[in-house]
């Protein structure tokens, strides 16, 4: 029997032209784009498919264009009846999970996403950060070369995204040493990322508390099917708890390997990554390659479900 899950992009995924042909092809997609460029006080359309691709890269913008690329590609899927068992998103995707799972309307959810960029994106700008990705190297030995280059400045893991990767974060001068004891130590590749900060480390605590108050001011349902928490890579079952762990992914690592393994444990065998880019499914790949996986991110690969 298959069991299908579907998984929501973070940053990192938006490139220029991004959901061009779905907004062509759907009157209602298109409304989604209207409604969205009202709330975000700017032309979303015009930037994702004509870029300039600088514009697009801008956190502010680029957190708002991936969540409304992954909700007109699950409204497409609504249209056809398709339904996922499960779902989950990768940082931001986060955020597109809980709307496709009725715990926030498309609305509320985008000024949240549009209040986190910015959030983010100014807390980038008033303390300096730096990311990168650490290939080949097992993640208790990343934790420990973090333990070792910390002792000058911040730097932590990030993101678990694979048994092979793991992407670490912090102050520059800390994750340049961190950087050095990995090649040192026999990490496979090191590749430092053009970042606007250092994401989901203690740098982006400035976020947090706009976001609590936004948070407490929007309204939170109970989860209509089970949304995987990137914090504790369990399902998160009631608004309280959905809303306290909104606040600590900020400056909490992504577990995204741990959580497709639970998710895996519970019995989903099928995934779809839902919105621009295909980097789930390849992490997939990396976590389990005997489950199936497939990017759903244009009308072309919407007639693969």
């Amino acid at each position: 029997m298959v069991i299908n899950a579907f998984i929501f992009p973070g940053q990192g995924s938006q490139y220029v032209g991004m959901a061009k042909d779905v907004f062509e092809a759907s009157s209602e997609v298109r409304d989604l784009y209207s409604v969205a460029s009202e709330i975000l006080e700017f032309d979303l359309p015009n930037i994702c498919f004509a870029g300039p691709e600088d514009e697009l890269k801008q956190t502010y913008i680029t957190q708002p264009a991936i969540f409304v690329h992954s909700m007109a590609i699950f409204r497409f899927l609504e249209g056809k009846q398709t339904t996922p068992s499960a779902v989950a998103g990768h940082s931001l995707g986060e955020y597109s999970a809980l709307c496709a799972a009725g715990v926030f309307t498309f609305e509320n959810a985008l000024r949240l996403v549009k209040l986190r960029g910015e959030l983010m994106q100014k807390a980038g700008l008033q303390k300096e950060g730096a990311m990168a990705a650490i290939m080949g190297m097992d993640e208790k030995f990343v934790e420990q070369i973090c333990h070792e280059a910390s002792k000058n400045g911040v730097v932590c893991i990030a993101n678990y995204n694979s048994p092979i990767q793991i992407v670490i974060s912090g102050a520059p001068g800390s994750v340049k040493e961190a950087i050095e004891l990995s090649k040192d130590k026999g990490a496979r590749k090191v590749v430092p990322l053009v970042v606007s900060g250092a994401f989901h480390s203690p740098l982006m605590e400035f976020a947090v508390e706009g976001l609590s108050e936004a948070l407490e001011a929007t309204e939170i349902l109970k989860p209509e099917i089970p949304v995987y928490s990137n914090v504790t890579a369990k399902a998160m079952k009631n608004p309280d708890d959905i809303r306290d762990l909104l606040l600590k992914q900020i400056t909490s690592p992504v577990k995204w390997a741990q959580l497709m393994n639970n998710m895996i444990a519970d019995g989903i065998n099928n995934f779809y990554e839902i919105g621009p880019g295909s980097v789930l499914c390849g992490l997939l790949k990396r976590i389990d390659r005997k489950i199936a996986s497939t990017p759903i991110n244009s009308l072309e690969t919407i007639s693969a479900i």
